[in-house]
């Protein structure tokens, strides 16, 4: 009896601190955790659920065992789940904290974030705020989206990664084919930082000490504004229609810009490099420096 009444009572709590619409206890309470010091219990299979408008499932929270305290949930083996956006987005974590009161979900250890259209991010510790749907954390992030890889250190967005801001040492690898020869083309974008990436609007923004690497040329300069190829979206399921290619439409660097090919320079406070013609536009004082090799044997 005492049993059944503890259950009923810890439900209750969740409810009014948690300020939950739906709160659901699965299995029972350790049962050494009943003498247990402290004002915690511990209990498996732990499972919180959340629900918007005509009671449709936004979010749910789920761990393997649970510690019980005052204001905070601990969580073993963290699997959360949104709803709420375009595409579900999966959070898993070895550990994790769930604030009661704010309703924050701290992970820790072995982070990692998939969503439907593919993307995945992982780290080592993150913040999910389910309310505001941003996620952030100081460690180090890697971000994967098919042919694109990005990485740097310290990271803030949206939780289903539409919308992301890299705060410093930002480094995007891409992988795109060149259709003209049919090769695949290694990119390499670095960066102080911060990098503002747009998913939807096919645009990342790149700042301080910005460099371009591709097999042709480099290209340096203060800021730089990458365009993407939008997708093909007719042919695409639902969640596959979001998001960027891994090909580059457009480059606007500016500031202090400096090119390099082969073995000639040029400068200029602009420059727009368009990819359909390998096309580069000078703005802004530009000087153009031209290496030419003479032979002088022929010419005595």
């Amino acid at each position: 009896m005492a049993h059944k009444k503890l259950i009923l009572v810890f439900a209750f709590l969740l409810l009014t601190c948690a300020n939950l619409p739906a709160v659901e206890v699965k299995e029972k309470i350790d049962p050494a955790a009943k003498t247990a010091k402290g004002p915690g219990q511990q209990i498996e299979d732990f499972s919180l659920s959340g629900f918007g408008e005509k009671g449709k499932k936004t979010w749910d929270l789920s761990g393997k065992s649970a510690d019980i305290l005052n204001e905070v949930v601990k969580l073993k083996k963290v699997v959360g789940n949104n709803y709420s956006g375009k595409e579900a987005v999966n959070l898993t974590a070895d550990n994790g904290d769930f604030d009661k009161k704010s309703g924050i979900v701290h992970l820790q250890d072995n982070v990692v974030i998939t969503t439907a259209s593919g993307a995945k991010l992982t780290t080592d510790t993150l913040d999910w705020d389910r309310k505001q749907q941003i996620i952030t954390t100081l460690d180090k992030v890697n971000l994967a989206r098919q042919d694109m890889n990005l990485s740097g250190q310290g990271a803030q967005g949206q939780t289903a990664l539409k919308q992301v801001v890299l705060e410093k040492n930002v480094v995007l690898d891409i992988q795109t084919t060149d259709k003209k020869v049919n090769q695949k083309e290694k990119i390499q974008i670095t960066c102080d930082g911060p990098l503002d990436v747009d998913y939807e609007k096919n645009i990342a923004i790149f700042n301080n000490n910005v460099k371009v690497e591709k097999s042709d040329m480099t290209i340096y300069s203060d800021k730089m504004q990458v365009y993407f190829t939008p997708k093909k979206q007719e042919d695409k399921p639902v969640p596959e229609r979001a998001g960027i290619s891994s090909s580059i439409n457009k480059i606007i660097a500016s500031g202090n810009v400096r090119i390099l090919r082969g073995e000639n320079i040029s400068y200029s406070q602009e420059a727009v490099y368009t990819a359909a013609d390998k096309k580069i536009t000078l703005t802004g004082k530009p000087q153009i420096i031209i290496y030419q090799t003479e032979n002088l044997d022929a010419a005595s």
